[in-house]
């Protein structure tokens, strides 16, 4: 049985930072591809961001990237999302998912379609 758990969402400013954490009971957790979606009211759930197992290889949404930040660790079966510089435009809820490899060690799904499992989803509420 896997288990994504977010945490970390909350009320910011603009400007500020949050760094949202999604653990994950994964037996495997190390041959998982990890990725971060997210969700505004009355949006379609949108790619944010992903990490190959490895973390040798992770992608980003044009709309986040120089702010965001995805990485993880492997010991702790953990995936992070730093949110530096955070607009109103980023509030939504955040999903972390996750999506068993095929051993590849640079495979970061970008796509909803090639995730298998999904968190409950986290709540970013960024203010002006």
């Amino acid at each position: 049985q896997v288990q994504l758990v977010e945490s970390g969402g909350g009320l910011v400013q603009a400007g500020g930072s949050l760094r949202l954490s999604c653990a994950a009971s994964i037996r495997t957790f190390s041959r998982y591809a990890m990725g971060w979606f997210r969700q505004a009211p009355g949006k379609e759930r949108e790619f944010v961001a992903t990490i190959s197992w490895s973390g040798g290889n992770t992608y980003y949404a044009d709309s986040v990237k120089g702010r965001f930040t995805i990485s993880r660790d492997n010991a702790k079966n953990t995936v992070y999302l730093q949110m530096n510089s955070l607009k109103p435009e980023d509030t939504a809820v955040y999903y972390c998912a996750a999506d068993p490899t095929d051993g590849n060690p640079y495979h970061a799904p970008r796509f909803r379609r090639e995730y298998d499992y999904w968190g409950q989803g986290t709540q970013v509420t960024v203010s002006s």
